[in-house]
């Protein structure tokens, strides 16, 4: 077989690729400059967010947004320029000496390595609060990225980019591929159209017969290409997902139609903006269709049970701008198994006696996964499944964080000391991290400022999102009284693998437990920046357990979350203890 003719496909959005890495021959000047300059250490979003912008895959995009910028995409979905683009993309900094305009600063990630040289040519505030508003459409706290904006810096700052280093990325090298580097190998399979599918999850039958279906009908290529910077907290890891792909690439799909390469995104989950956002990033990547899915790039649920999105409404936005992006949107169809036939139809195209069977998502983790079963061949290949079941043990294995908050002297110690014994009796082993033993150990030399709390509360949760990664189980005393921090531990961890118990005691019964007089001290002015007296307590809104420890003793409070966690499966018993 003769291999096919290389193809023209969709020029970048803009027209051309941006590039903003510094050429070889400027690059050890330039290096050897950064290191007397002041360095400014950036988050892991926004070193995602850098890769991006160098390599050109928010082209026309290069730079971090300027106050103009930012302004018009946030009121218009669009640039200063008029171009298309509907979410911010921006470097959030706190105010210091070094943050000044016409200032060179190092820009470096969590390990100190330089990645490039910004010069600040613009210095303008940020409304957290208009920016969920307008960009996620609520200021739900329960919004991954809303609760995590409360620890970006106050200022963004914008200029002149000179990119030395990419960050580095030891896995799955063959398949790291730039857009330029994308474009060149789909050009290579011959045909000019090329469907995008965006995806955060393992692919399942479904998936499959639909990317299938998906690119035979435009007859084009299959770009798979999925996310693998920062994505929803508690999502499958990239390196399990990608294993699967790689399976079901090399084994289930025509090599001539398919190119499986990863996106370094760090999503927002923001809903219909973001499915506008993926279909700009693929065309820049060389593809001219994106399949849009149901709720697509959806955060879950709000604090009040419902989805922050309609299941539809990304579906409609994207068709909306498909002209003017040049990207046309394929829907995610619903797809059934018919048993009798052994295939998958479209739900509009059969009958209601026709025989169906369907797995949903939460019958996946809750039925399958967490039992320890087996997917079914029908839904998942037998190599898929097997990866899965490999990174996925029975949820009584997998791990777990108990949280308790209150004010000081509502009895959070004393209840956790009794379920941590219990949670022992029940095979769990168990790590326990209490508020005043951190601030011994972990957090020693933070004040009680609001923002030496919120340090000290996040490193808690970020210890605590490591331990349950690694199936363990830990039990949290703090006094955590922002309802932003706590939110922003909920996502560190996992909301799937994160028990909120808010110990509602009255402050007047927490000053009468009071045996080291701190209220007292707080009353008289001698403690300064007290919760509950002159700082306040922000109670929980919809914490999954809410103990009363004026009607109830420690030992009951204790068994009434060691029933939860045996409701949701996440402890095992063969009684339930009353």
């Amino acid at each position: 077989m003769t291999a096919p003719h290389p193809t023209t496909l969709i020029a970048p959005y803009g027209g051309a690729l941006v590039d903003l890495l510094t050429p070889q021959q400027q690059r050890e000047e330039l290096k050897a400059r950064a290191s007397q300059l002041p360095s400014l250490q950036v988050s892991d979003r926004v070193v995602c967010d850098l890769e991006m912008l160098a390599v050109g895959a928010f082209s026309p995009l290069d730079a971090f947004m300027g106050q103009a910028d930012h302004q018009r995409v946030l009121d218009e979905m669009r640039l200063a320029n008029g171009c298309l683009f509907p979410i911010p993309v921006t470097l959030p900094a706190n105010p210091g000496p070094e943050i000044k305009l016409d200032q060179d600063i190092a820009l470096r990630n969590d390990k100190n390595e330089l990645l490039a040289v910004l010069t600040i040519e613009e210095i303008y505030p940020w409304d957290l609060d208009e920016v969920a508003r307008k960009v996620f459409g609520s200021t739900d706290l329960r919004h991954p990225l809303v609760a995590e904006m409360h620890r970006w810096g106050k200022l963004n700052l914008s200029g002149r980019l000179q990119v030395l280093n990419l960050p580095k990325h030891y896995d799955f090298m063959d398949l790291r591929l730039s857009p330029a580097q994308t474009r060149a190998r789909l050009a290579q399979f011959g045909h000019a159209n090329v469907v995008a599918f965006q995806t955060r999850n393992p692919l399942h039958r479904v998936h499959e017969e639909l990317t299938k279906r998906a690119a035979q009908e435009v007859d084009g290529t299959l770009l798979l290409h999925p996310v693998v910077g920062l994505t929803k907290p508690g999502d499958v890891d990239h390196f399990t997902r990608v294993r699967t792909y790689k399976t079901l690439a090399n084994s289930y799909y025509d090599p001539g139609r398919i190119l499986l390469a990863l996106l370094p995104l760090a999503m927002r989950m923001a809903g219909p903006r973001e499915a506008v956002w993926h279909a700009l990033i693929r065309r820049n990547y060389g593809a001219n269709y994106l399949i849009v899915g149901r709720d697509h790039a959806g955060p879950g649920k709000d604090s009040k049970g419902n989805p922050f999105y309609g299941p539809y409404d990304a579906q409609e936005m994207v068709a909306q701008h498909a002209e003017e992006l040049g990207v046309g949107m394929a829907p995610f169809r619903q797809l059934v198994y018919l048993p009798d036939e052994d295939r998958y139809e479209e739900v509009s195209r059969i009958s209601q006696a026709t025989r169906t069977a369907d797995i949903s998502g939460t019958q996946v983790r809750d039925e399958y996964l967490n039992n320890g079963k087996k997917l079914p061949e029908w839904f998942t290949r037998p190599e898929v499944a097997d990866i899965l079941a490999e990174t996925y043990p029975p949820r009584h294995k997998q791990g777990v964080c108990i949280w308790f908050t209150g004010l000081s002297g509502s009895g959070k110690s004393t209840t956790a000391e009794v379920l941590t014994q219990l949670l022992l009796e029940h095979g769990r082993q168990v790590s326990v991290l209490d508020g005043d033993v951190v601030r011994t150990h972990l957090s020693k030399g933070l004040g009680f400022s609001k923002e030496d709390r919120d340090i000290n509360i996040r490193r808690i949760g970020y210890v605590a999102g490591e331990l349950v990664r690694h199936g363990g189980t830990v039990v949290c005393a703090a006094v955590s009284p922002y309802r932003a921090t706590r939110n922003d531990v909920r996502a560190l961890v996992g909301s799937d693998h994160f028990v909120e118990v808010f110990v509602d005691t009255p402050i007047e019964v927490c000053e009468q437990r009071d045996v080291k007089g701190m209220y007292a001290k707080a009353r008289r002015g001698e403690i300064k920046d007290f919760t509950g007296i002159d700082d306040p307590y922000e109670a929980p809104d919809h914490a999954e357990i809410t103990l009363d420890t004026v009607a109830n003793t420690p030992e009951q409070n204790a068994h009434v979350i060691v029933n939860y966690l045996i409701d949701k499966g996440l402890i095992r018993s063969t009684e339930r203890v009353v």
